[in-house]
């Protein structure tokens, strides 16, 4: 996981990209957590937003997928568009995340209003996907 942290603000997409990607299964973990947001909001490329909103939404995890809910809430539009492609693309891979909807309705719940929000978006996200 310290590698995968120094990685996260590496000046290299592709090492932002595979640090998502490695912390994603910590999402639960504050550090690893702190880095997820940064990189689900990356400003300078948008396959780390992609990538690592894919990796997190194949965790599927109630950790991970506030992490997404929490990056939609704060994200611009333009962040938005590719969190919810890197979303759609764990979904309908042939490892599809099946799940995702019903960790949002746990979401629902969250104390954090922004999360609630977030949470909500992805699951109309996800609702998409089945159809």
């Amino acid at each position: 996981m310290e590698a995968a942290l120094v990685e996260a603000s590496s000046p290299s997409w592709a090492q932002r990209v595979r640090a998502g990607r490695d912390l994603a299964s910590f999402a639960d973990v504050p550090e690893a957590a702190e880095a997820l947001v940064g990189l689900l909001l990356d400003v300078e490329d948008t396959a780390v937003t992609r990538h690592t909103a894919e990796a997190l939404a194949r965790v599927g995890t109630v950790a991970a997928v506030r992490l997404i809910a929490l990056a939609v809430a704060e994200a611009a539009d333009h962040q938005a568009d590719w969190l919810q492609t890197g979303v759609h693309d764990a979904l309908v891979g042939p490892d599809g995340v099946l799940d995702v909807a019903a960790v949002c309705g746990q979401l629902a719940r969250d104390p954090e209003a922004a999360v609630r929000r977030g949470a909500a978006e992805v699951s109309a996200w996800a609702d998409g996907t089945r159809c």
